[in-house]
């Protein structure tokens, strides 16, 4: 049974984390992570360059959870520009339990070795949105 497992997070997933992590682009990129229920491994899903939020948010399956890592521009309402990097766990409410229990078993994990700045959890796709996200960040 898998509810009390905690996926592996490969060496090479954690050093394309760390080269997203200190990418020198100024725009939104992501890359989307899934965990490998045979294998127990959390596996490059997909990778997002210069993108919005809601294309992110289409892509996204409606009955599978996903960990995505996006590298957002936040422009400040003084003219500051920041870029964030957000680690963003989602959970379809539709998924399989088990899906759901590994999922969140390996989430800090994961959260841990990407080195995120920011962390949400977004149970619909349809919640993603960059006002969602920018109302989020500016809570911080």
């Amino acid at each position: 049974m898998a509810s009390n497992k905690v996926c592996q997070v490969s060496a090479e997933l954690i050093a394309l984390a760390r080269k997203f992590r200190f990418r020198k682009e100024k725009n939104v990129a992501a890359i989307s992570m899934k965990a490998n229920f045979k294998t127990l491994t959390i596996e490059l899903d997909e990778s997002y360059e210069d993108v919005t939020i809601e294309d992110i948010a289409d892509d996204l399956p409606t009955a599978e959870p996903r960990y995505l890592l996006i590298s957002y521009v936040l422009n400040h309402s003084d003219g500051r520009v920041s870029y964030p990097l957000c680690f963003i766990y989602y959970s379809p409410p539709t998924a399989k339990p088990e899906l759901m229990m590994l999922y969140s078993s390996s989430k800090t994990e994961i959260e841990r070795k990407t080195d995120a700045t920011k962390s949400f959890d977004v149970r619909n796709s349809e919640d993603l949105t960059e006002e969602w996200l920018q109302e989020e960040l500016g809570r911080i």
